[in-house]
């Protein structure tokens, strides 16, 4: 059984923020695996390097150094570059998307985050989380919400970041194309494990849905032995 808290979910599904407080209340690491694609669609992006299976993708994730909570104010750093906030640009989650579909980008962020979650007790979330990167994980949550519930949660992010020249229209195509392109990608598609529990978020605030996960958690860790 793995030490790990899985959490998947669709995009604006607020997995990120209940998996960030999950592990703050249980005094574990937090995991954002999206933030790790976000990262390399943003560095290949920056780099001129085509979205495509090949050599030049291979070469440039071999000479790739990704770093994951260097410290409390740096999440992610590629090749000693902080890329924590760039990487939360509305722009950046549709590079996620396509990346998210190549073979050698999941096989190199497969062993990375597997490599993570071994060596500690976390909170991880994702979209294969409890599909493909753990799925011996002792306890599997799946959170979702209303397609227009998560463009306005990430609306709402975007004018905080000050971004606030795109549309609600334009952000619940958005969210409906993301969810298509992951829900169909032949790679680790986003999809709930059988054993996962599934929590919609949609009319819950966030202690809501953190005191109902910690209790499911908890009970799941006792039954393995497991101190949270």
């Amino acid at each position: 059984m793995q030490k790990v808290i899985a959490i998947d979910g669709p995009s604006g599904s607020g997995k990120s923020s209940v998996a960030r407080r999950l592990a703050s209340y249980f005094k574990i690491t937090y995991i954002d695996t999206g933030a790790m694609f976000r990262a390399i669609g943003l560095f290949l992006d920056q780099e001129g390097i085509a979205f495509e299976e090949g050599p030049e993708l291979k070469t440039a994730l071999s000479k790739l150094k990704l770093e994951y909570a260097v410290d409390d104010k740096k999440l992610v750093v590629i090749n000693g570059h902080d890329v924590s906030t760039l990487i939360r640009e509305h722009r950046v989650s549709g590079l996620a998307s396509v990346v998210s579909q190549l073979p050698s980008v999941r096989s190199f962020l497969l062993d990375f985050q597997r490599e993570l979650g071994t060596k500690i007790v976390c909170v991880m979330e994702g979209r294969d989380i409890g599909t493909v990167v753990f799925p011996q994980a002792f306890c599997k949550f799946f959170v979702t919400a209303s397609v227009e519930i998560r463009a306005r949660r990430r609306y709402d992010q975007l004018v905080e970041m000050g971004q606030s020249d795109i549309s609600m229209e334009q952000l619940i195509e958005d969210v409906q194309k993301r969810d298509e392109l992951d829900s169909n990608r032949k790679l680790a598609p986003l999809k709930r494990a059988e054993d996962a529990q599934l929590v919609d978020t949609s009319r819950m605030n966030l202690e809501e849905v953190v005191e109902s996960l910690a209790s499911i958690a908890r009970e799941k860790a006792q039954a393995i032995g497991l101190q949270l």
